[in-house]
């Protein structure tokens, strides 16, 4: 799997508990979160169909979720918001 950001949508989610899953848009597998993935994030709540960048942890867990908008996930017809910005999940790139 990639070691750079992921985008994917919710697939579930339980406030009580924090735990969830999200479909990677990549390679459409599951993969879990738990209530650490979201701290520090914006989010208090998610729901289901929700569109969110992630990272993969060692254990092959979501973590550090965050906001994506419909030029983050790459979706046709919507330019990068922020092309020149390598610490954007879209931006920049590696040379």
């Amino acid at each position: 799997m990639s070691a750079g950001p992921l985008q994917g949508v919710v697939k579930s989610y339980d406030p009580v508990s924090g735990v969830g899953t999200i479909i990677c848009d990549t390679d459409l597998n599951d993969y879990e979160f738990t209530r650490s993935a979201l701290e520090g994030s914006i989010f208090r709540s998610l729901r289901q169909g929700q569109r969110v960048v992630f990272d993969l942890d060692g254990g092959s867990l979501a973590t550090r979720l965050r906001m994506g908008s419909e030029a983050d996930m790459g979706t046709p017809g919507f330019e990068p918001a922020h092309p020149g910005n390598t610490q954007h999940p879209q931006g920049g790139g590696v040379s």
